[in-house]
Protein backbone atom coordinates (compact mmCIF):
# COMPACT_ATOMS: atom_id res chain seq x y z
CA UNK A 1 0.00 0.00 0.00
CA UNK A 2 1.48 3.35 -1.06
CA UNK A 3 2.06 5.82 1.73
CA UNK A 4 -0.23 8.86 1.79
CA UNK A 5 1.72 12.04 1.01
CA UNK A 6 0.35 15.27 2.44
CA UNK A 7 1.20 18.41 0.50
CA UNK A 8 1.05 22.17 0.97
CA UNK A 9 1.55 25.19 -1.26
CA UNK A 10 2.71 28.70 -0.42
CA UNK A 11 1.62 31.96 -2.00
CA UNK A 12 4.15 34.70 -1.23
CA UNK A 13 2.40 38.04 -1.62
CA UNK A 14 4.12 41.38 -2.11
CA UNK A 15 5.46 43.80 -4.67
CA UNK A 16 8.56 44.21 -2.50
CA UNK A 17 9.49 40.55 -3.02
CA UNK A 18 9.11 40.73 -6.79
CA UNK A 19 11.06 43.99 -7.00
CA UNK A 20 13.98 42.55 -5.06
CA UNK A 21 13.77 45.16 -2.31
CA UNK A 22 13.00 42.41 0.20
CA UNK A 23 14.44 38.91 0.15
CA UNK A 24 11.92 36.24 1.10
CA UNK A 25 12.86 33.94 3.98
CA UNK A 26 9.49 32.35 4.53
CA UNK A 27 9.84 29.64 1.88
CA UNK A 28 12.68 27.85 3.69
CA UNK A 29 11.10 28.49 7.07
CA UNK A 30 7.74 27.04 6.06
CA UNK A 31 9.30 24.08 4.24
CA UNK A 32 11.29 23.09 7.33
CA UNK A 33 8.29 23.48 9.63
CA UNK A 34 6.01 21.51 7.32
CA UNK A 35 8.46 18.63 7.08
CA UNK A 36 8.37 18.22 10.86
CA UNK A 37 4.57 18.05 10.59
CA UNK A 38 4.88 15.30 7.96
CA UNK A 39 3.77 17.61 5.12
CA UNK A 40 5.72 18.41 1.96
CA UNK A 41 5.90 21.87 0.48
CA UNK A 42 4.97 20.99 -3.09
CA UNK A 43 4.91 24.38 -4.80
CA UNK A 44 5.47 28.10 -4.25
CA UNK A 45 4.10 31.05 -6.17
CA UNK A 46 5.12 34.70 -5.74
CA UNK A 47 2.45 37.24 -6.69
CA UNK A 48 2.13 41.04 -6.56
CA UNK A 49 -0.26 43.06 -4.40
CA UNK A 50 -2.98 42.64 -7.03
CA UNK A 51 -6.27 41.08 -6.00
CA UNK A 52 -6.85 39.14 -9.23
CA UNK A 53 -3.38 37.54 -9.01
CA UNK A 54 -3.88 36.54 -5.37
CA UNK A 55 -7.35 35.12 -6.08
CA UNK A 56 -6.10 33.04 -9.00
CA UNK A 57 -3.10 31.67 -7.09
CA UNK A 58 -5.01 30.81 -3.93
CA UNK A 59 -7.91 29.24 -5.85
CA UNK A 60 -5.60 27.04 -7.90
CA UNK A 61 -3.20 25.95 -5.18
CA UNK A 62 -5.70 25.28 -2.40
CA UNK A 63 -7.62 22.87 -4.63
CA UNK A 64 -4.65 20.70 -5.59
CA UNK A 65 -2.95 20.57 -2.19
CA UNK A 66 -4.05 19.54 1.27
CA UNK A 67 -3.07 22.93 2.66
CA UNK A 68 -2.35 26.37 1.24
CA UNK A 69 -0.44 29.09 3.09
CA UNK A 70 -0.06 32.76 2.26
CA UNK A 71 2.48 35.21 3.63
CA UNK A 72 2.25 38.98 3.43
CA UNK A 73 -0.42 41.59 2.91
CA UNK A 74 -2.24 41.51 6.26
CA UNK A 75 -0.89 44.74 7.78
CA UNK A 76 -2.61 48.09 8.43
CA UNK A 77 -1.97 49.89 5.14
CA UNK A 78 -4.06 50.35 2.00
CA UNK A 79 -1.99 47.89 -0.04
CA UNK A 80 -2.54 45.06 2.45
CA UNK A 81 -5.27 43.33 0.46
CA UNK A 82 -4.74 39.65 1.22
CA UNK A 83 -7.87 39.34 3.40
CA UNK A 84 -10.04 40.95 0.70
CA UNK A 85 -8.56 38.74 -2.01
CA UNK A 86 -9.05 35.51 -0.09
CA UNK A 87 -12.61 36.48 0.84
CA UNK A 88 -13.25 37.08 -2.86
CA UNK A 89 -11.69 33.72 -3.74
CA UNK A 90 -13.98 31.98 -1.25
CA UNK A 91 -17.05 34.02 -2.11
CA UNK A 92 -17.59 35.30 1.44
CA UNK A 93 -17.74 38.81 2.90
CA UNK A 94 -15.05 40.48 5.00
CA UNK A 95 -15.96 41.28 8.61
CA UNK A 96 -14.31 42.61 11.75
CA UNK A 97 -13.52 39.52 13.82
CA UNK A 98 -14.59 40.32 17.41
CA UNK A 99 -11.83 38.28 19.04
CA UNK A 100 -9.19 39.84 16.78
CA UNK A 101 -10.49 43.29 17.68
CA UNK A 102 -10.27 42.43 21.39
CA UNK A 103 -6.68 41.20 20.96
CA UNK A 104 -5.68 44.39 19.17
CA UNK A 105 -7.42 46.61 21.73
CA UNK A 106 -5.43 44.90 24.49
CA UNK A 107 -2.15 45.08 22.59
CA UNK A 108 -2.48 48.76 21.66
CA UNK A 109 -3.98 49.93 24.95
CA UNK A 110 -0.56 51.23 26.04
CA UNK A 111 0.64 51.94 22.48
CA UNK A 112 -1.60 54.79 21.38
CA UNK A 113 -4.90 52.94 21.14
CA UNK A 114 -6.69 51.12 18.34
CA UNK A 115 -6.78 53.47 15.34
CA UNK A 116 -8.75 52.89 12.13
CA UNK A 117 -5.57 51.76 10.40
CA UNK A 118 -4.79 49.26 13.15
CA UNK A 119 -8.38 48.03 13.13
CA UNK A 120 -7.77 46.84 9.56
CA UNK A 121 -5.74 44.01 11.09
CA UNK A 122 -8.93 42.67 12.72
CA UNK A 123 -10.58 42.17 9.32
CA UNK A 124 -11.15 38.55 8.31
CA UNK A 125 -13.03 36.50 5.72
CA UNK A 126 -16.32 35.39 7.25
CA UNK A 127 -15.92 32.10 9.12
CA UNK A 128 -12.17 32.49 9.75
CA UNK A 129 -10.46 31.20 12.87
CA UNK A 130 -7.60 33.11 14.48
CA UNK A 131 -3.96 32.02 14.60
CA UNK A 132 -2.38 33.58 17.72
CA UNK A 133 0.44 36.09 17.30
CA UNK A 134 2.41 36.77 20.48
CA UNK A 135 4.83 39.10 18.68
CA UNK A 136 2.69 42.00 17.48
CA UNK A 137 -0.90 41.38 18.51
CA UNK A 138 -2.39 41.07 15.01
CA UNK A 139 -3.43 37.42 14.53
CA UNK A 140 -3.10 35.21 11.49
CA UNK A 141 -6.17 33.55 10.01
CA UNK A 142 -7.34 30.09 9.03
CA UNK A 143 -10.25 29.45 6.68
CA UNK A 144 -10.65 25.76 5.86
CA UNK A 145 -7.34 24.58 4.40
CA UNK A 146 -6.10 28.17 3.94
CA UNK A 147 -3.64 29.67 6.42
CA UNK A 148 -3.01 33.42 6.20
CA UNK A 149 0.29 34.40 7.82
CA UNK A 150 2.27 37.59 8.27
CA UNK A 151 5.02 38.39 5.81
CA UNK A 152 7.58 39.38 8.47
CA UNK A 153 9.54 36.13 9.01
CA UNK A 154 9.83 36.20 12.81
CA UNK A 155 6.11 36.95 13.15
CA UNK A 156 5.25 34.19 10.68
CA UNK A 157 7.46 31.85 12.73
CA UNK A 158 5.40 32.59 15.84
CA UNK A 159 2.19 31.83 13.98
CA UNK A 160 3.63 28.53 12.74
CA UNK A 161 4.63 27.71 16.29
CA UNK A 162 1.01 28.21 17.34
CA UNK A 163 -0.08 25.78 14.60
CA UNK A 164 2.43 23.07 15.53
CA UNK A 165 0.72 19.72 16.00
CA UNK A 166 -2.67 20.90 14.71
CA UNK A 167 -2.37 19.81 11.05
CA UNK A 168 -2.81 16.24 9.92
CA UNK A 169 0.20 14.87 8.07
CA UNK A 170 2.28 11.80 7.46
CA UNK A 171 5.82 10.91 8.41
CA UNK A 172 8.52 13.57 8.08
CA UNK A 173 11.02 13.25 5.25
CA UNK A 174 14.47 12.20 6.48
CA UNK A 175 17.68 12.77 4.55
CA UNK A 176 21.30 11.68 4.27
CA UNK A 177 23.96 13.57 2.31
CA UNK A 178 26.87 11.93 0.53
CA UNK A 179 29.54 14.11 -1.05
CA UNK A 180 31.98 13.13 -3.75
CA UNK A 181 34.61 14.77 -5.98
CA UNK A 182 33.00 13.68 -9.22
CA UNK A 183 31.07 15.31 -12.06
CA UNK A 184 27.45 14.26 -11.73
CA UNK A 185 27.35 13.42 -15.44
CA UNK A 186 29.89 10.63 -14.82
CA UNK A 187 27.56 8.81 -12.44
CA UNK A 188 24.11 9.81 -13.71
CA UNK A 189 23.30 6.17 -14.43
CA UNK A 190 24.36 5.12 -10.92
CA UNK A 191 22.08 7.75 -9.36
CA UNK A 192 19.13 6.73 -11.52
CA UNK A 193 19.64 2.99 -10.96
CA UNK A 194 20.04 3.39 -7.19
CA UNK A 195 16.92 5.52 -6.87
CA UNK A 196 14.95 3.09 -9.03
CA UNK A 197 15.99 0.16 -6.81
CA UNK A 198 14.52 1.70 -3.65
CA UNK A 199 10.84 2.56 -3.82
CA UNK A 200 9.91 5.64 -1.82
CA UNK A 201 13.44 7.07 -1.97
CA UNK A 202 14.56 10.10 -3.97
CA UNK A 203 18.11 11.22 -4.71
CA UNK A 204 18.90 14.85 -5.46
CA UNK A 205 22.19 15.87 -7.05
CA UNK A 206 23.76 19.25 -6.23
CA UNK A 207 26.99 19.94 -8.15
CA UNK A 208 29.61 22.51 -7.15
CA UNK A 209 33.00 23.84 -8.25
CA UNK A 210 35.54 24.42 -5.47
CA UNK A 211 39.31 24.58 -5.19
CA UNK A 212 39.55 24.14 -8.94
CA UNK A 213 37.69 20.85 -8.77
CA UNK A 214 34.22 19.62 -9.70
CA UNK A 215 32.15 17.72 -7.16
CA UNK A 216 28.61 17.13 -6.02
CA UNK A 217 26.56 16.43 -2.92
CA UNK A 218 23.91 13.74 -3.26
CA UNK A 219 20.95 14.04 -0.91
CA UNK A 220 19.00 10.84 -0.29
CA UNK A 221 15.47 11.42 1.04
CA UNK A 222 12.84 9.02 2.38
CA UNK A 223 10.27 8.70 5.16
CA UNK A 224 11.38 5.16 6.08
CA UNK A 225 14.60 5.29 8.16
CA UNK A 226 15.72 1.77 7.31
CA UNK A 227 15.16 2.23 3.57
CA UNK A 228 16.96 5.57 3.72
CA UNK A 229 20.05 4.07 5.34
CA UNK A 230 20.09 1.09 2.99
CA UNK A 231 19.83 3.29 -0.10
CA UNK A 232 22.51 5.71 1.17
CA UNK A 233 24.84 2.76 1.82
CA UNK A 234 24.18 1.35 -1.64
CA UNK A 235 24.99 4.70 -3.24
CA UNK A 236 28.20 4.99 -1.23
CA UNK A 237 29.21 1.46 -2.24
CA UNK A 238 28.42 2.23 -5.88
CA UNK A 239 30.60 5.33 -5.86
CA UNK A 240 33.47 3.44 -4.21
CA UNK A 241 33.17 0.60 -6.73
CA UNK A 242 33.75 3.14 -9.52
CA UNK A 243 36.87 4.48 -7.85
CA UNK A 244 35.32 7.57 -6.25
CA UNK A 245 35.56 8.26 -2.54
CA UNK A 246 32.18 9.02 -0.92
CA UNK A 247 32.13 11.49 1.97
CA UNK A 248 29.41 11.06 4.61
CA UNK A 249 27.48 14.26 5.46
CA UNK A 250 28.67 15.91 2.26
CA UNK A 251 31.57 18.08 1.19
Amino acid sequence: MQERIWTAALVVIGDEILSGRTQDRNVAQLASWLNVQGIRLAEVRVVPDVQAAIVEAVTTLRLRNDYCFTTGGIGPTHDDITVDAIAAALGVPVEIHPDARAMLEGYYASRGGLTEARLRMARAPQGAQLIPNRMSGAPGLQVGNLFILAGVPHIAAGMLDALTGTLEGGRPVLSRTIGCWVAESEIADLLADTERAYQGVSIGSYPFFREGRVGANFVVRATDPARLETCAAALSDGLAARGFEPVADGI
